[in-house]
């Protein structure tokens, strides 16, 4: 038990379970520090946060903390190319070629923009060895996936695109747009929303970073061990591919890339803000970045079934999965959610208006979310 562990921000008294679950992640030690957030119609109604921002305890957890929130930046990526199909500049049923002649090699001239947003290409990582490094040489990484065979039938699986997801999408929108997509995403969404998200993160802010806490190194026999992948499968060959430590996330050189997929930059209020954009039908605070039936484009089903990565059935929409049998946390269908290595979560709920993060620095194994952010977001739900 932490003892004095003080939460800080405001909570509608709707939503005080809400807090009381956040006190008890932190007064267990479930959490060192961390952050969550829920707007309804934009406005937020939760905003909290405490804790310490680095696993020594001596640094604490303030209102503007920030962290690498990994692959919930695959929302802030897919809401890009989304914003790119609402202004009728990218066709999702188009051939990637068309946008990025050099993709059509290697027999991927006929696979559609659609397959990048829902893992289905068969890119979901890079046949070549290489090091962290080159995931920072962004025409080094693009250049080699775009000569690369896929690793199945394109749209007969999906397939977990870890990294590449990133790359992907962000080389289409380079070339739509002729920016990256890290500096599309400051001017288009995060300044206009005012919202402290970053996909390549100024030196500037290194002082208001929390220092990630890797996930525990289990073996046989302890709770939530979970046999490694064999060699030779997709797992393996993602995980394997460049090998990548949490701690390389305290890196300059990592903070400074853009990673599209993994390396966001955000703490729960922020994530929170962004995700209000499609909680509103689009339009926040008289800022319009999408329109209605793009949403709805958006959260159709792309595909359901055994993910080839994750090895369990995952239904898949346009950058972010959707509620299934196996993940009953969403009582209403018309929602969509992800969250990053660690812990890190978004969620989406179209009918309620409502939109929530959790953001934290005591990483866990796993990408889909765990005991954390379920009790949070089923104490949200309840308040409703």
């Amino acid at each position: 038990m932490v003892n004095n562990v003080k939460v800080h921000g405001y909570c509608d008294p709707r939503f005080s379970s809400v807090r009381e679950v956040f006190l008890s992640n932190l007064e267990s030690g479930d959490d060192i520090g961390a952050s969550f957030a829920a707007t309804i119609d934009g406005e937020f109604v939760v905003d909290i946060w405490g804790g310490y921002a680095n696993p020594a305890r001596t640094r604490l957890w303030h209102r503007d903390t920030i962290v690498n929130v990994y692959s919930t930046t695959k929302v802030m990526t897919a809401l890009c190319m989304l914003m790119l199909v609402d202004r009728g500049l990218l066709d999702l049923d188009a051939p990637v070629a068309k946008y990025w002649p050099e993709f059509a090699q290697a027999g991927k001239e006929k696979i559609p923009v659609r397959y990048l947003l829902s893992h289905q290409s068969g890119l979901p990582g890079w046949d070549v060895p290489i090091p962290v490094e080159t995931l920072y040489d962004w025409n080094r990484s693009v250049s080699l996936l775009a000569a690369q065979k896929p690793w199945w039938v394109p749209g007969k699986h999906s397939g977990y695109h870890s990294f590449t997801f990133g790359h992907l999408l962000g080389e289409v929108l380079r070339r739509i747009t002729h920016k990256s997509l890290g500096t599309f995403f400051k001017d288009e969404v995060a300044i206009p929303l005012n919202a402290d998200f970053h996909i390549g993160l100024p030196e500037a802010y290194d002082c208001r970073v929390g220092e990630l806490c890797p996930p525990p190194i289990l073996k046989p026999g302890d709770a939530g061990y979970v046999s490694p992948p064999a060699p030779g499968t997709i797992l393996f060959r993602i995980g394997s591919n460049p090998i990548i430590p949490a701690t390389k996330s305290q890196d300059r050189a990592w903070r400074a890339a853009e990673i599209p997929a993994a390396n966001g930059h955000g703490n729960a209020r922020s994530v929170a803000r962004v995700a209000s954009i499609f909680a509103c039908g689009g339009e926040l605070d008289g800022i319009r970045l999408l329109t209605k039936p793009t949403i709805e484009k958006a959260i159709e089903e792309q595909c359901y079934g055994l993910d080839l990565a994750f090895g369990i059935p995952i239904r898949w929409g346009l950058g972010f999965a959707l509620p299934s049998k196996e993940v009953p946390l969403y009582r209403n269908p018309r929602s969509f959610f992800w969250g990053g290595w660690g812990g890190s979560h978004i969620g989406v709920d179209l009918d309620g208006h409502l939109s929530f993060s959790y953001v934290m620095n005591r990483m866990v194994n796993g990408t889909l979310g765990d005991k954390r952010s379920g009790d949070l977001i089923r104490a949200i739900f309840n308040s409703i």
